[in-house]
């Protein structure tokens, strides 16, 4: 049966892994080692900070009191189109005369 490392299960890292990992960094950044572990400093803050800001917003929504409805608007008058009222005049003979001659032609 293989050994299969305990930091796969959940487990920390004990010291000779550590150093192998110091090891490789120190080969593969040199001199800027500093400089990188200040930018992974600050970027692993800024994540944390995001984090700590959705995690917030989630708590207020979640356990925040529920806000109070609107009050409702109150009825007014119900506003209605005019009334369509016939013309209050007969057709005059003229109109007449007009239509039949456009039916002759």
């Amino acid at each position: 049966m293989e050994t299969i490392p305990a930091f796969l299960f959940g487990g920390a890292p004990g010291l000779p892994e550590m150093m192998i990992v110091g090891i490789i960094a120190l080969l593969l950044f040199g001199k800027r080692l500093p400089e990188v572990a200040r930018s992974l400093g600050k970027g692993i803050v800024e994540f944390k900070k995001g984090v700590r800001g959705v995690e917030d917003e989630v708590d207020n929504a979640v356990y925040s009191p529920p806000k109070s409805r609107p009050e409702p608007i109150e009825e007014e008058e119900e506003i209605t189109s005019p009334k369509f009222e016939p013309p209050k005049f007969e057709p005059s003979d003229s109109e007449d005369q007009d239509s039949s001659e456009e039916d002759d032609r």
